[in-house]
């Protein structure tokens, strides 16, 4: 269904929700919302949402993002904290029937069990947001984590952040964030979004982060948690060597670093690389490594 007022993105429809309800956008919660209509369509199209799609929404704010999502998916679930906005939302979305708004905390929503209960059906599930800038990374690995299984996963972030999620080894963005993504995704900026774009403007450009499937990978660590705690910790002092991390990480003992040697002598690791030259597949088998020798 259109409505019959000009849609939530336009700048001067944005200025009247907010006038209409006293809304004054809270920093504590990341808010500023997008009066482009332009950008929203391209987030839309970068999802590449049909009519079968139930869409997972992230921080709706007065609905900008939301509106369009309903107009392309089947159905579109949104999670909003802020209770001032329930009641907005209720109205600028009032002519989409195919939305639902749950004024929850997404961080600690056990979200498989929602989704079963929201958007029940085996149809394909994504997730498109525009995430508060302050708790971009527990969002996304909190999601990441959760279990459920999204086709694609499209969400605006900080620029800065974006390009460590999409960043390839031996460049300066990436470190252990890059690598915990793309263990489970692939990953790539779907395009810049300038802050001008934004009321009230933020002080940094943002950016479209496109997640996809990723191939299987071949080898596999034997434990995620453990993967992902090695990883975090190979990145602890990035100008120093990696031998340098890993004796902060494991220790300074005779017994150690000759286990450490070992572990990179079977993965065919220099220990005078830095941990940025790694790539994906080298730290899955050096986790492994270092767990037969008994480190990890």
């Amino acid at each position: 269904m259109t409505p019959e007022y000009p849609e939530i993105a336009t700048p001067v429809r944005t200025q009247a929700i907010m006038n209409q309800y006293g809304i004054a956008t809270k920093k504590s919660l990341g808010q500023n919302f997008l009066t482009d209509l332009n950008i929203l369509r391209n987030i839309v199209a970068a999802a590449e949402l049909g009519p079968d799609d139930d869409v997972v929404e992230i921080g709706p704010g007065i609905g900008a993002l939301t509106e369009q999502l309903a107009k392309n998916a089947h159905q579109v679930l949104a999670f909003e904290i802020d209770d001032r906005l329930i009641p907005v939302l209720a109205d600028t979305l009032s002519p989409y029937k195919n939305v639902k708004i749950l004024q929850q905390d997404i961080l600690k929503t056990d979200l498989p069990t929602t989704l079963a209960q929201e958007l029940p059906g085996n149809g394909p599930k994504k997730l498109v947001a525009n995430l508060p800038y302050y708790i971009t990374t527990p969002i996304l690995m909190n999601v990441l984590q959760s279990g459920v299984a999204l086709t694609n996963i499209v969400v605006m972030m900080q620029k800065e952040v974006a390009e460590r999620l999409a960043a390839k080894p031996g460049t300066k963005e990436y470190g252990s964030l890059s690598i915990i993504v793309q263990y489970r995704m692939n990953a790539e900026i779907a395009f810049i979004v300038p802050k001008t774009a934004f009321v009230p403007q933020p002080n940094v450009d943002s950016a479209i982060v496109k997640l996809t499937e990723r191939e299987p990978l071949t080898v596999m660590p034997f434990d995620e948690k453990a993967f992902f705690k090695f990883v975090k910790g190979s990145f602890v002092h990035r100008r120093k060597s990696y031998w340098n991390n890993l004796l902060v990480l494991f220790g300074k003992s005779d017994d150690t670093k000759a286990k450490i040697t070992a572990a990179l002598a079977e993965c065919a690791v220099d220990p005078k690389i830095r941990a940025e030259r790694l790539d994906l597949r080298q730290f899955i088998t050096l986790t492994n490594a270092f767990h037969a020798q008994g480190l990890i």
